[in-house]
C-alpha cells in the first residue's frame, strides 16, 4: 500500500478553517491525504470534533493585523520551525501573512507550496506604504509557490498586471464555495407589504455599510414600510472598522434595525427579501453565495468578488461601488418588482448557486491543483 500524502493547511485563524475550509478537508480525507492544520488556536478549534484524525498545530506569532516587522520575522522563524517538525509533503497557504511568510519558509525548507489569495483587503483598496510593502512581499514570496490560487478572476488579472505572479502560475476559482444543502430555503419566501433589505457582513466602511445606511434613509422617505437590517460584528482590529460613534447613531436612527452578530445567518436570510452587500472589493463574497443558495435575490456592487455572483436582472442587481444614489435606485427598483418577479429572481439565484458555487465542486477543482504538485 502506498503511503498517504501529508498536506499542511496554514491560515491566520482557526476561525478561517472552520468557516471556509471544511469542504477542502473533507475532499482531502476522501482522497486518503493525511492533514495537519497550522493556525493560531481560537474557539473554532471545535472543528476537530468533526475531523478527529486531523492534527492541529498552533501558532504564536501569526497575527493578521500586526504591522510590526519584528513580529513578522518571528513568525517566519516560527513557521520554519513548525514546518521542520511537521514534515508535510506539500503546504497549502491561506490569507496574506500565511501566503507571504509561509511561502518564504517553504522555500527555505524546499517544501512544495501553494498560495491561496482569499481577497486583497485593505492594503489594495487604499494607497500608501502598506500597499507598496504588501505588493513587494507578494512579489518576493509568490516566486516560491508552485501555483497561486485566486478566488476571483479580477484578483488574478491584477496580480498578472502588477507582476506579482508569473504567466501560467495563477489558478482562478470561484470563491471557496457554499454548502448548498445547509443553505437551502424551506418553503416559499413570505413576501410582505414592506420589503426587507439586509446587510450581512463585518461592520467595515470598505464593505459599503455607510452607503447602505445612507441609501436606506433616501428610500424610506418614499417607502416607509421598507425595512433595512444590519447583521454583523465590529472588526475593531481592521483599519476600515466603523467607528462606534457612527454605529450608535445608526442604531438609534429609525431607518436601521441593527441585529448584532450571529453564528448562523440562515434565519435572517430567510426573513429577508433581498441581501445587500455594497462592498468595494471581495475575494468572492460568501454571504452572496449563501443568500443565493437560499433562493434570495441580492444587490451588490460591480466590483471584484461581487459582480461574479450576479447575472444582472436575473439573480440580482448591480450598482457602482460607493454610489449612494445608484444603490437607492436599486432598492426602489426591487421594491417596484412584482411578487412573481422577485420569486423568479430567487429561483434563478438558487440555480446559479447550485451550478457554480457548490463547495464540493470548488473543493474538487482545488484538489486538481493540489494533486498536480
Amino acid at each position: 500500500m502506498s503511503k498517504s500524502r501529508h498536506i499542511a493547511l496554514v491560515a491566520n485563524t482557526t476561525w478561517n478553517i472552520y468557516n471556509f475550509r471544511l469542504n477542502v478537508i473533507r475532499k482531502l480525507l476522501s482522497e486518503d491525504y493525511r492533514i495537519t492544520v497550522i493556525a493560531p488556536i481560537d474557539e473554532y478549534i471545535r472543528y476537530r470534533e468533526l475531523f478527529p484524525q486531523v492534527e492541529h498545530v498552533g501558532l504564536r506569532y501569526l497575527k493578521r493585523d500586526s504591522t510590526n516587522p519584528i513580529r513578522d520575522l518571528l513568525l517566519l522563524r516560527e513557521l520554519v520551525k513548525v514546518y521542520r517538525q511537521v514534515k508535510p509533503d506539500i503546504l497549502l497557504h491561506y490569507t496574506v501573512k500565511a501566503n507571504i511568510y509561509g511561502g518564504l519558509a517553504a522555500k527555505i525548507l524546499k517544501i512544495p507550496s501553494l498560495g491561496v489569495v482569499t481577497g486583497l483587503g485593505y492594503p489594495f483598496l487604499h494607497n500608501g506604504a502598506i500597499r507598496s510593502i504588501t505588493k513587494l512581499l507578494y512579489r518576493l514570496s509568490n516566486r516560491y509557490h508552485r501555483y497561486v490560487v485566486f478566488e476571483n478572476y479580477d484578483d488574478h488579472q491584477l496580480f498578472l498586471n502588477e507582476g506579482l505572479v508569473q504567466e501560467g502560475q495563477g489558478r482562478p476559482l470561484r470563491g471557496c464555495g457554499v454548502d448548498i444543502e445547509h443553505f437551502k430555503m424551506n418553503g416559499d419566501t413570505p413576501y410582505k407589504d414592506g420589503v426587507v433589505f439586509t446587510f450581512i457582513g463585518r461592520i467595515l466602511y470598505d464593505k459599503g455599510v455607510k452607503e447602505f445606511v445612507d441609501a436606506a434613509e433616501k428610500v424610506r422617505k418614499h417607502f416607509a414600510q421598507s425595512e433595512f437590517w444590519i447583521l454583523g460584528e465590529l472588526d475593531r482590529g481592521n483599519p476600515s472598522a466603523v467607528r462606534e460613534k457612527d454605529l450608535l447613531e445608526w442604531v438609534e436612527a429609525p431607518n436601521i434595525n441593527y441585529l448584532g452578530s450571529r453564528k448562523d445567518v440562515r434565519k435572517i436570510i430567510a426573513q429577508s427579501d433581498c441581501i445587500v452587500l455594497p462592498s468595494y472589493r471581495e475575494g468572492f463574497s460568501r454571504v452572496l453565495m449563501e443568500a443565493m443558495a437560499m433562493s434570495t435575490p441580492v444587490i451588490t456592487t460591480d466590483s471584484p468578488g461581487c459582480r461574479e455572483a450576479v447575472e444582472e436582472g436575473m439573480t440580482g442587481l448591480l450598482v457602482p461601488a460607493g454610489d449612494v444614489d445608484q444603490l437607492a435606485k436599486a432598492f426602489n427598483q426591487f421594491i417596484a418588482m412584482s411578487k412573481d418577479a422577485k420569486h423568479e429572481m430567487g429561483v434563478n439565484a438558487r440555480k446559479k448557486a447550485v451550478r457554480e458555487f457548490d463547495d464540493r465542486k470548488i473543493a474538487n477543482q482545488l484538489f486538481e491543483v493540489i494533486h498536480s504538485v
